[in-house]
């Protein structure tokens, strides 16, 4: 290996990380840091006083274009659209830093697809990456003023879908996780409804390749007589499991060794405000 193949290696944690913020799927984030790599290989290694933002700018401006292109092929997309898991923990160990696995949570990501490709961008880095908006303008190629008004919109719009619901302790989140998993099981509709906020919201990805609500459902009521309705269909050889979804307590099922169906929370502490499906196999794969 050589040293600018070790230098990469060393920053394609970090890379990875941001590709996959910025596209909400594990397999355009991978190949997009292999883009990453190509380009690397190919530089002027002379002329790159600092590999490190090189290699940032370069991810970038490649999950920018990807994303612009992934915006136009989800108006096509059949129900509602939900991020790839990037990490599926059959086991419920320990959790891990709750701050991280906020960073990553399917309902975070699904938060980000409320902006334009260059806000994620400027919002990720700032937020999540800790960058100051001189380095953000230089790897965007904008101002340092419309970088801080990108910044300030994105916040305020992933505020607002994020103000309902505060800091949740993990032990409370997972122990209204398995309630509902379990009202939800045996369809018992008091005991869901007794869980779920009165305006609670449920979003089901199938992707057009197995059965789900092609719309948002609205209203704990609403949500209730569905799980209801679809506990009777589901064979009894099903098994659900308490698992990790990018660091976040998740519902898994299975049918014969099959993940089906991941299943996440968001909740305000006391109730349920939005439950979400991810039930498309081609995004259901352990790695």
């Amino acid at each position: 290996m050589t040293p600018h193949d070790r230098t990469f290696e060393i920053h394609r944690p970090r890379l990875l990380a941001l590709a996959y913020r910025m596209l909400g799927t594990r397999a355009d984030a991978e190949d997009t840091v292999q883009d990453a790599w190509l380009r690397w290989r190919q530089a002027d290694y002379a002329a790159v006083r600092d590999p490190a933002g090189w290699l940032v700018a370069t991810v970038t401006r490649l999950a920018i274009d990807r994303l612009r292109l992934a915006h136009v092929a989800r108006t096509d997309y059949i129900g509602p659209w939900l991020p790839e898991p990037l990490t599926i923990d059959e086991s419920p160990g320990p959790a891990g830093r709750a701050e991280i696995a906020e960073q990553v949570s399917l309902a975070f990501l699904a938060l980000l697809e409320r902006l334009g490709p260059e806000e994620r961008a400027a919002f990720l880095l700032r937020e999540v990456f800790d960058y100051d908006y001189a380095q953000i303008a230089a790897l965007l190629g904008q101002g340092e003023a419309n970088c801080r008004q990108m910044v300030h919109r994105a916040r305020e719009r992933v505020q607002a879908g994020r103000a309902r619901f505060p800091g949740v302790a993990p032990e409370r989140h997972r122990e209204l996780l398995e309630r509902f998993l379990q009202a939800s099981a045996s369809g018992d509709r008091d005991a869901i409804m007794a869980l779920l906020h009165a305006d609670a919201r449920l979003r089901s990805d199938g992707g057009g390749k197995t059965i789900a609500a092609l719309r948002p459902l609205e209203g704990a009521d609403r949500i209730a007589r569905l799980y209801r309705a679809v506990a009777r269909r589901v064979p009894r050889e099903a098994q659900w499991r308490i698992g990790r979804v990018n660091g976040e307590a998740a519902g898994l099922r299975f049918l014969h060794g099959r993940l089906q169906m991941i299943t996440t929370i968001v909740s305000d502490g006391e109730r349920i405000v939005e439950v979400l499906n991810q039930m498309n196999p081609d995004k259901l794969r352990l790695h």
